[in-house]
Formats: C-alpha cells, sequence, structure tokens
C-alpha cells in the first residue's frame, strides 16, 4: 500500500506542470476513487457515467465525457451528489486525466482491507495539509485525536440513540477515531444494531467549505462508513435545536473569516472571536450529562473581556475538568508555531476543580523530523483516567475559587521552562511569530468586541441594521 500512495503521489507532482495544485489533485482523486469503488461493489450508478465510460474513452473525448460525468453525478441524490456536489474537472491535458485513471484501475480498492484503503487516503491528505501551507484545517495530528478519543470513550452502547458530533468536520479524523475506539474497546460486544448504528446515524457532522466536506465524506466512505456532513456555517446557522451525547471538534483558528458577530439568540455572549463562539455552540449542542473535548487555541484560555465571560459560562454550565497543554509543534508541519490546547468538560454540572496537564514545558518540539507519537500522551491519558487523580510534576488540580482569584484566567504555568536560563535555546523565529500573531489576533477581537458594542460590523466600518 506505501507503494499506491507513493504512486498517486508521484504522479501528483507531474500534475502541477498541467496547473493542477495539491488541493486539486486531492479532489480530482476522490472523484475518481469513488467512482473504481462503485464500480467494485456494483453501486448504482447512471448508465453511461460509471467507470468503464472513462477506461473506454481517451483525447478530447474523454475530458467531455469526464466533466459530464461530474455534472451528471452532482444531480444525484444521497452520497452520490454529495461526493461531487459542485464538482469541476481540473484537467486541461486529457493525457494526464487517462494516465491517473489507468493508475487506479491498476489496483482492486474493494478488496483491500478497510485500514489499508483508509491509510492510502489518509497518507495523501496528510502529504497535502504537509506540502500546502496553511492546510493544518484539513489534517489534525492523528495521534492526538486517538488520545483525545481514548480519554472522552464515546460508547454507542451508552444508549440506544447515543450520538456524536463534530461541527467543524474537517477530513472527519474525530468521527473516524471514535468509530474505530468503539470496534476496538467494544469488539464483539457490539449488537449487530449499534454496528449499523455507528456505520450510520451515530456519527455526524458540520463543514463549511464544500471541497473538505467532499474529502471528509470520502474518508468516511473509505472507513465503511456513511455519515450525514452538513454543508454550511455551524457558528451562523446553529443546530435547529439538536442536542448531542458528545462533541469531539478542532474549530478553527485565527481571525480568518471573522469580524461579524452570529445573529443568534441562543450565544449569550457577544463577540466575533470565532473560537469563543465556538465553544459556545458546543455548549448549546451538547445535551445534559454530554461529555465534549476540544483543540482551542492559548488565548481562549487568557483573553479578557468576552473570553472572560465565556469562561465562566463554560464553568458554570460544565465540569471542566481537565485541560491539555499540547507541545509546541503539534501541528507541524501544517501549523508548527501554533500553540493550543484540549479542553475536556461535561455538561450539567458546575465546574468545581480543573486539572491541567502541561505536556509542554520543557518538552522537545514537535517537528517533521520527529513527529508526534502514541507514546507522547502515555503519561497524560494515564493521569487523566487516574481514580482519584493525583497531582504530579505536570499535572496539578487548581480550584474554583482559586481559578475565580486569577479572574478566571486559565493560562496557568507552574514549571519554569529551562530554555529562559539558556541564551543557546532561544525560540525559533517561527514561534516568535506565532507569538506574536496570537497577541495581534487577542488584540483584534477586542477591537471587534468593542465595535459590536457600538453597534459596527466587525471592523469594516459599516453599522449593522438594527
Amino acid at each position: 500500500m506505501p507503494d499506491v500512495v507513493s504512486k498517486l503521489w508521484g504522479f501528483c507532482n507531474t500534475l502541477r506542470h498541467d496547473g493542477i495544485n495539491y488541493g486539486d489533485y486531492i479532489e480530482q482523486l476522490t472523484y475518481l476513487l469513488f467512482l473504481k469503488l462503485a464500480d467494485e461493489k456494483s453501486v448504482a450508478v447512471p448508465a453511461g457515467f460509471g467507470w468503464d465510460s472513462l477506461l473506454e474513452r481517451s483525447g478530447t473525448a474523454l475530458t467531455d465525457h469526464y466533466q459530464a460525468t461530474l455534472n451528471k453525478l452532482g444531480k444525484e441524490k444521497a452520497l452520490l451528489g454529495d461526493i461531487f456536489a459542485g464538482a469541476l474537472s481540473k484537467f486541461r491535458e486529457p493525457v494526464n486525466l487517462k494516465k491517473l485513471i489507468l493508475l487506479i484501475n491498476e489496483t482492486e480498492w474493494a478488496e483491500l482491507d478497510v485500514d489499508l484503503k483508509a491509510e492510502a487516503y489518509e497518507g495523501l491528505l496528510q502529504k497535502f495539509a504537509a506540502e500546502q501551507k496553511g492546510a493544518g484545517q484539513y489534517f489534525t495530528p492523528r495521534e492526538a485525536i486517538r488520545a483525545i478519543v481514548r480519554c472522552v470513550r464515546p460508547d454507542v452502547g451508552l444508549a440506544p440513540d447515543y450520538t456524536i458530533h463534530d461541527p467543524a468536520v474537517g477530513t472527519a479524523g474525530f468521527l473516524i477515531a471514535a468509530a474505530e475506539w468503539n470496534l476496538k474497546q467494544r469488539g464483539k460486544a457490539l449488537t449487530r444494531e449499534e454496528q449499523q448504528r455507528l456505520k450510520r446515524g451515530t456519527l455526524s457532522g458540520g463543514e463549511i467549505v464544500l471541497e473538505t466536506r467532499r474529502l471528509a465524506l470520502m474518508n468516511l466512505y473509505l472507513h465503511n462508513l456513511e455519515v450525514e456532513i452538513h454543508y454550511g456555517d455551524s457558528i451562523a446557522e446553529g443546530a435547529g435545536g439538536r442536542q448531542y451525547d458528545c462533541i469531539l471538534t478542532n474549530p478553527p483558528f485565527g481571525t480568518k473569516g471573522g469580524g461579524e458577530v452570529p445573529n443568534r439568540d441562543d450565544l449569550t455572549i457577544v463577540t466575533s472571536n470565532k473560537q469563543l463562539n465556538f465553544v459556545q455552540h458546543v455548549l448549546t449542542i451538547l445535551k445534559p450529562g454530554g461529555r465534549a473535548a476540544m483543540v482551542l487555541p492559548d488565548n481562549v484560555l487568557f483573553e479578557d473581556h468576552a473570553g472572560r465571560d465565556v469562561r465562566r459560562l463554560l464553568m458554570q454550565d460544565c465540569r471542566l475538568h481537565t485541560i491539555l497543554r499540547l507541545p509546541v509543534g503539534t501541528f507541524s508541519p501544517y501549523s508548527p508555531g501554533v500553540k493550543a490546547n484540549v479542553v475536556f468538560f461535561d455538561k450539567g454540572w458546575p465546574t468545581d476543580q480543573v486539572w491541567i496537564y502541561d505536556q509542554r514545558t520543557n518538552i522537545p518540539k514537535i517537528t517533521k523530523g520527529s513527529p508526534l507519537t502514541a507514546a507522547a500522551f502515555e503519561g497524560f491519558e494515564a493521569s487523566y483516567a487516574a481514580r482519584p487523580r493525583r497531582e504530579s510534576e505536570r499535572f496539578h488540580g487548581f480550584s474554583r475559587k482559586e481559578i475565580a482569584e486569577r479572574d478566571d484566567n486559565l493560562d496557568i504555568f507552574w514549571l519554569r521552562d529551562d530554555s529562559l536560563d539558556n541564551p543557546d535555546d532561544l525560540p525559533e523565529p517561527e514561534d516568535l511569530v506565532a507569538e506574536a500573531v496570537t497577541q495581534l489576533e487577542t488584540a483584534l477581537d477586542a477591537l471587534n468586541e468593542l465595535a459590536a458594542q457600538l453597534g459596527m460590523n466587525g471592523l469594516n466600518g459599516k453599522r449593522r441594521a438594527d
């Protein structure tokens, strides 16, 4: 299987001369790979628009028919229509399209083990994220995801209508990991009905980028999961009153696309900060008694004004029991300088104590050459699961009273950073830039918040209509 990934990725480099970038390539590969699998599995496809119709054509007849196929399938219902919605061909040279079709045709994909198919596709997604600057949104490190899921334990056996949701689904890493955890931990204990629900019904998500939603659907399909992924803005639209038992998510960082305050009555704290609004959104869609884990940037832990109000709301409505400080470089090579945390909370009980695990201070930076591994989370997972919990060098508990005395600032450190004593161990330039960006974004959030209070639509100077 690694050979398949190498061949497919190697051909992507060839296609760059045809004006097809990495993102376009993954998208086109998704269309063709789905058609190949549909042919092998005898999935119903409109007559004359299946895999064989592409194999038997060449030249401009092939490129014309390929676009016609994308148009036709995009109008179908259910998964077929979702995969091909708005699909466009990016091929200019028929010979390149033909080569990719023949390359895919060399493998009987349906006969491959599920893990192998998924490995091939996720291998390409990972390469895409690594090569495409700023594409970390497409590929959250899987070892981090799996560690989070092992802690949350999203067990479909807890209720006959148990639901798991990711409102910022990306390429569906959290949903896939939740399904894999159930299959591994429950194994033969899963009833046939639970297996069917896990495949169709238990999992769901939302995604604002159409192309990313397509990647998620294909990734899920290769894992034998058919999942409803809503196309739209989770923050702007809400969930229509629907709630879920478990939320696992890594919402987008930064201020891109920000500046506007969502027009929603159920978000009680008025702010244009996307991460703060995602926290509020999760609070509204999580069932009482439900569990959640969110990946959030550092500024959510310390930002004043709306940030402080959202943290207070979170600790009032939920038991914020654990915060994991992720190592610097966790998102390498996608966004190497980002500093992030995972917050774990249960809805329905106020916070009495917050435990923080510092997996960052004096921890070697994660790099492309020294990637994140499962072993990196062993200490945290053991501390997380311990009953009763005990303090250690990296794991400390703070009472609600202590946090209140800090003005509800959760940006708490107690370990001395050894690098501060070593002039030869200065932060990397990209880390300094990331730190500066965080400070600037925090300042921008404050200005947007002020603009919102003044009745302005973000920093564009336009007053909102009442």
